[in-house]
């Protein structure tokens, strides 16, 4: 009664749509403007703090921290996938004495008015701990092969330990946001962010947007480092790093409204709890030092950051070698905020699935029963790895993100995430043929492979395997990737 009563109601406000928007209108949910990217992690190993740059050429370019920490390199790609791959050039090696002679680290790549830019910290030989930034500037197409120059430091209000520039530009005026010690403090690095007057040179007086002082903030070291930037719905985020460099690392966030000024330490709201974290789960530790990018239809943002795949290290962490580059794609709240999820296990990364006529409402599983639901949280429950059938080749498998090994399989025609226990039963349950979607060929469909003409269908919002004979069950049936 109760499912009849809801769509008598849909029906109703259809109609109504109808009458007030003209005949024509579609009456189940719009292709996703934003459709699931796949990637294969990790893009790179024994890189870290990995930038990647969009270009209008066409090409993604790709820097990092190599465990060296002795030179700046660079990939180019037409596709995120292929910078894994994509031959790598040394555009500049470090000093043989003095200034730029030690701990090359974290470079970003940026074009701006016609040049290129790479932005970097060192150390110098006679103390490899005088870390302070510099500017590169390359000039020709590409940069792999452009002649650069040193543009020298970047000059800031102390002579302390500084790093982790970035730049970008927000309502028309260019930022500079780095990491840097105020010798006023008890801590290693707050952050900054001031105007710039040109590529290496800041204006006025930087303001300090956010110190180290929350539990998850002062792990091992008290750290706030890595800013990167993103904005979206007329707000900006800015996510950085915290802690030691080890499996406590995390991401912080800071949010402010793109019209504010940003230059006002008040404009900015501090995240609580962290946004981006270790997890066991899938055996990702200490995620940090992120930048973001876009995925090759330009239609998800996408987010760079490097982790490893143990816990435990032996020594200092900053002479582990295996920090590796890994990206996965954002998901954009209903208020507008980014979801970052957890970081996802190695391998294809997952997507989600929305309702063809509940738009916002997301395949998840909840207490381990499969459903539909809305403003998922967290996020990696509606999160599933598409992978070779358990069953054979030909079909398709639907492994959880936030339980590796957990597939949705049917029980009684009920569908549920339960552990693979390696039966055949189990194998069978939990594979299905991936068809273009029963209401909408842009969507997909779902077909169980041991009950033929049964498919994956939401009824009363709970997920089952049945066989479709009316538009409504076809459309319960269809499902859009995102």
């Amino acid at each position: 009664m109760r499912r009849n009563a809801v769509r008598l109601l849909l029906a109703m406000l259809v109609a109504l749509a109808a009458c007030l928007v003209g005949p024509g209108s579609p009456a189940q949910a719009a292709v996703p403007d934003s459709p699931a990217v796949t990637y294969t992690n990790p893009i790179a190993e024994k890189r870290a703090d990995p930038h990647i740059f969009k270009h209008t050429d066409g090409y993604y370019y790709f820097t990092a921290t190599v465990p060296e920490y002795d030179r700046i390199v660079l990939r180019r790609a037409t596709t995120i996938q292929g910078l894994s791959t994509a031959p790598e050039t040394t555009i500049w090696t470090k000093h043989s004495s003095g200034v730029m002679g030690a701990h090359i680290w974290a470079p970003e790549i940026h074009f701006i008015d016609g040049k290129w830019y790479v932005y970097f910290a060192a150390g110098s030989t006679s103390d490899i701990w005088a870390i302070r930034m510099y500017v590169l500037e390359g000039t020709g197409a590409n940069p792999l092969t452009a002649t650069w120059a040193e543009k020298g430091q970047i000059k800031t209000t102390w002579e302390s330990f500084s790093l982790d520039a970035t730049t970008f530009v927000v309502n028309g005026v260019r930022y500079l946001a780095w990491a840097q010690r105020n010798p006023s403090e008890d801590n290693n690095t707050s952050l900054f962010i001031a105007k710039m007057s040109n590529p290496w040179t800041i204006s006025g007086t930087p303001a300090e947007l956010s110190q180290p002082t929350l539990s998850w903030e002062t792990i091992g070291f008290k750290v706030n480092e890595g800013p990167a930037l993103i904005q979206h719905g007329g707000k900006v985020f800015m996510t950085y790093s915290a802690s030691a460099t080890d499996a406590n690392y995390c991401l912080g966030m800071l949010t402010a409204s793109a019209t504010a000024d940003l230059t006002n330490p008040a404009s900015w709201t501090k995240s609580s709890t962290p946004v981006f974290q270790t997890s066991a789960a899938t055996s990702q530790y200490g995620p940090g030092h992120n930048s973001f990018t876009v995925s090759e239809d330009g239609k998800s943002d996408i987010l760079v950051y490097h982790d490893r795949s143990y816990k435990d290290i032996s020594g200092d962490p900053l002479n582990d070698p295996n920090r590796r580059t890994r990206v996965q794609k954002i998901y954009w709240k209903a208020d507008g905020t980014p979801d970052f999820g957890i970081p996802v296990a190695d391998g294809v990364t997952p997507k989600r699935f929305s309702s063809y006529n509940f738009a916002d409402r997301f395949i998840r599983h909840w207490e381990y029963r499969a459903k539909i639901e809305a403003n998922v949280s967290p996020l990696a429950d509606s999160q599933f790895r598409v992978v070779t059938g358990l069953a054979g080749s030909g079909t398709v498998s639907l492994e959880s993100a936030n339980f590796p090994g957990y597939y949705l399989r049917h029980k009684n025609f009920e569908v549920w995430v339960e552990k693979n226990d390696g039966t055949a039963a189990f194998a069978s349950d939990a594979t299905f043929y991936q068809r273009a979607g029963q209401a909408d060929s842009a969507g997909i469909s779902y077909e169980s492979y041991n009950y033929p003409g049964r498919y994956i269908r939401h009824y009363n919002y709970l997920l089952n395997v049945q066989a479709l004979s009316t538009a409504t069950d076809r459309g319960d049936a269809t499902f859009y990737a995102q």
